[in-house]
């Protein structure tokens, strides 16, 4: 239809009164038709009063539509004013509050095509306030993991933010590890443990893809792993740039919705890369805190651990034993086998000495061929008990050279805290290291005990750094 203006009630105007006016010139035709006489309609006043009746008609017309359809398309375009605007200041400031879905919606009170432009424009401002949220989600999630290198720090708070934004109700994080799974974060679940051998997460691990495993509401899922009846759980894979990195499980009582593995794709960008940041954070800290050759603790940051747990036993009143261990004659076994074949007796005496520690003990390469092992709780018999056995392993311990078998012999000198009565950390070591003097005096490959002395010290335990303390002779 040709347009005569650039607004549309000018337009509408003009159409319904030239209408009116065509209606109103042909009415005396019609009414001939009708048997009426020429004479009576054909005259110039009933021409004037026809074309008044339609140009009233039609501009009467206007009016009403004017007035029934000209207030809603005025809402509709306030409202859109509003979202413009809102969208425009929430660029720059992420200022939502002039536009809430209450406020920006147009309420439908028609099912004609006026209703269905209210409802497309109610299903754009809840398609743009959900996308908002997903993208604040999305945000957020990124932002608060980008700041965080520790890898328990990072793991948990990016399960807690998964759950927050998914409705899930438990989880876990599963890290790869030397080609294991290790559990590095977990929520609500009773076993965890038991997902590291499931099918669907080794499957989710070799292809990359996620997967969504459903539980009927009729069938009964025996040895249920959360505090609660799943109704459905979702594997999702973390990757870096193809390499897997681990993956996430997450439960929920209720299915997960198409928005929540939407969202889900979009987290699992942003917890891949801090993932893969936060474990080369974590085997820079590792290599840093250890020594390469035997894998135990370097000197500074191990005496960092050791007094760790000596104010820990001081601050609670419970036992710490301490263990100076050297090598016997490693001098010897480097003039006549080689220093290469020296390190390998190295390695394999740190291992040796690892295999026999418990999970919490502490060990530091103190010196080249000396040992310093903290063991958290243990009274002066238990450490004297470990260090024998240690001498023993050692005493019986072979390592291959090429043709040639070196056998070597560990001498130790112990202490414990509080039977030494010692509240400062660098003369307990001085005690123990003293101890290990005598095991060499006394012919080697034996344990000596500390010769115990009650110090009272009103003082804390000192936190002073500790100082070098003379190599044990070989």
């Amino acid at each position: 239809m040709p347009r005569f203006t650039s607004k549309l009630f000018t337009d509408l105007a003009v159409w319904m009164i030239a209408l009116g006016v065509l209606v109103g010139a042909s009415f005396p035709f019609f009414t001939l038709a009708l048997g009426i006489g020429a004479a009576q309609v054909l005259t110039p006043q009933f021409w004037t009063a026809t074309l008044t009746a339609g140009i009233l008609l039609g501009t009467a017309s206007y009016l009403l539509a004017r007035l029934v359809v000209r207030p809603r398309l005025q809402l509709l375009g306030e409202h859109m004013r509003v979202v413009e605007k809102a969208i425009r200041d929430a660029t720059y400031t992420n200022d939502w509050s002039g536009c809430t879905l209450e406020r920006c919606r147009v309420s439908v009170d028609s099912e004609d095509e006026l209703g269905e432009s209210a409802k497309a424009f109610n299903d754009l401002v809840e398609a743009l306030f959900r996308a908002r949220e997903v993208s604040s989600a999305v945000s957020d999630f990124s932002r608060a993991l980008s700041c965080q290198l520790e890898l328990d720090a990072l793991t948990t708070q990016a399960l807690d933010l998964l759950l927050e934004h998914t409705g899930g109700l438990a989880g876990v994080v599963l890290i790869e590890s030397a080609g294991e799974l290790v559990i590095s974060a977990h929520h609500g679940l009773r076993d965890p443990q038991a997902l590291i051998a499931s099918g669907h997460v080794r499957q989710a691990l070799r292809t990359g893809e996620c997967q969504k495993v459903e539980f009927p509401d009729d069938v009964h899922v025996e040895a249920v792993l959360a505090d609660f009846r799943p109704r459905e759980i979702m594997v999702i894979p973390v990757e870096f740039k193809k390499t897997p990195l681990g993956v996430v499980v997450l439960a929920t009582s209720r299915v997960f919705t198409p928005d929540v593995e939407w969202l889900l794709q979009l987290f699992r960008q942003g917890f891949g890369l801090a993932l893969n940041n936060a474990l080369a954070h974590h085997q820079l800290q590792r290599m840093a805190a250890l020594d390469p050759l035997t894998g135990a603790y370097n000197r500074r940051f191990g005496l960092t651990r050791v007094s760790e747990e000596f104010h820990r036993a001081a601050r609670l009143k419970s036992s710490l034993g301490l263990v100076m261990a050297d090598i016997d004659y490693f001098k010897f076994i480097n003039d006549t086998y080689g220093h290469l074949a020296g390190d390998r007796v190295l390695s394999v005496v740190s291992d040796t000495i690892r295999r026999s520690l418990r999970e919490g003990d502490v060990m530091v390469r103190f010196g080249g061929e000396e040992f310093l092992i903290a063991l958290p709780g243990a009274s002066a018999a238990d450490t004297r008990r470990l260090a024998e056995r240690l001498r023993g392993a050692i005493s019986e311990m072979v390592v291959q050279d090429g043709d040639q078998q070196i056998t070597t012999t560990l001498s130790l000198g112990v202490t414990s805290y509080p039977e030494d009565n010692i509240a400062d950390l660098q003369r307990l070591i001085k005690r123990a290291d003293d101890a290990l003097y005598r095991a060499k005096e006394q012919g080697r490959d034996r344990v000596a005990e500390a010769i115990h002395r009650i110090e009272p010290d009103p003082n804390p335990p000192n936190a002073d750094p500790l100082p070098d303390v003379s190599a044990a002779p070989s």
